[in-house]
């Protein structure tokens, strides 16, 4: 079916037509865009934007399908992502045979961020940081002409509908990435959806670790903490997802996460007074991220993530968890 809405950089749109996960011929879909991305680069060079994701993975080994050597792959150090993410990701690809550049630009995201608490305006800081400096000086420094990345349907379906800016999503909104940027943006997942994209990869030869992987997001930690994105309040978030994800990964959720709070809350310990922090416990069921409902965890689970939370989280005194479905609520927070 139709759904969703593509720009061709002038100011035009036309529909893009939806491969849902049922419909999906990995093996076509995979020789279609091997072709596509090699006709569109040509003899030239491209960067990779791998984050470990699903979708980044995914569009990581397709795009070293088509291009081989001449795609170079690079995974941004924004400062923003879990513990030990590029160590990981490095490693991971690595047995693919496929090199990572890791390229450190904590300092440069941080002081983007600094002092915005607007949701929307701290993912546009985001957006310019990545594209317009970060990817914009190396595919200057490379030589290269397009940037191949991940985003999906579901990417372009809230951007357009004004529920979220979603950093990865440009010509759909009549932007032309050439113009903005300098370069190209090759997009081959735009058509399917997080099932879909689980699909190709697992038929790409990605192994269960990655493309069973929860989704996150690409503003990566900072679309999970309300309020100022610090080093500090990163961190306090980091410490806390590494809590969730361990003890709700056998859960078979489609997706888990920690949510830092803005208002400081009065808790006590030891008697006295501890004005801490509230993290929220997020955990859903869902198939393609357009609609998902909370989980049911057991309540022991519950008691168990708040006790270890409030344990190993330095600042923390008030633990919650979500309820509500998707719509009306959105699965990242911010």
């Amino acid at each position: 079916m139709n759904h969703g809405i593509i720009g061709n950089g002038k100011g035009e749109r036309k529909m893009i037509q939806e491969i849902t996960a049922g419909e999906l011929n990995t093996e076509a879909y995979i020789r279609d865009k091997v072709e596509e991305i090699r006709n569109t680069v040509g003899g030239a060079t491209a960067i990779n934007a791998l984050s470990g994701g699903v979708d980044s993975s995914t569009v990581t080994l397709l795009g070293h399908r088509a291009l081989g050597g001449r795609l170079k792959t690079v995974f941004i150090e924004n400062g923003l992502m879990r513990e030990g993410e590029p160590e990981r990701v490095v490693s991971l690809f690595q047995a693919f045979g496929i090199p990572v550049d890791v390229v450190d630009a904590r300092a440069e995201f941080f002081a983007a961020l600094q002092g915005i608490t607007d949701p929307e305006e701290k993912r546009e800081a985001i957006t310019q940081t990545f594209y317009r400096h970060v990817f914009g000086r190396i595919v200057k420094e490379s030589g290269a002409r397009h940037l191949l990345q991940g985003t999906i349907l579901t990417d372009v379906d809230e951007t357009v509908a004004g529920i979220k800016r979603q950093h990865n999503v440009f010509e759909q909104l009549g932007i032309d990435p050439r113009e903005a940027f300098g370069y190209g943006i090759i997009e081959p997942l735009i058509q399917l959806r997080k099932d879909g994209v689980r699909k190709l990869g697992k038929a790409l030869g990605l192994p269960a670790e990655l493309f069973q992987r929860i989704p996150f997001p690409g503003p990566a930690l900072a679309a999970r903490v309300i309020g100022e994105v610090t080093a500090e309040r990163i961190e306090t978030v980091r410490k806390a997802t590494g809590v969730v994800e361990r003890l709700l990964r056998d859960t078979g959720a489609f997706q888990y996460m920690a949510i830092l709070h803005e208002d400081r809350v009065t808790g006590m310990r030891e008697g006295r007074r501890d004005f801490g922090h509230q993290i929220e416990v997020r955990c859903w069921d869902s198939v393609d991220a357009r609609t998902a409902t909370p989980t049911r965890l057991p309540f022991v689970t519950l008691e168990k993530l708040a006790a270890e939370i409030l344990r190993d989280v330095p600042g923390i005194v008030s633990v919650t968890y979500h309820i509500a479905p998707k719509p009306p609520s959105t699965m990242e927070v911010v």
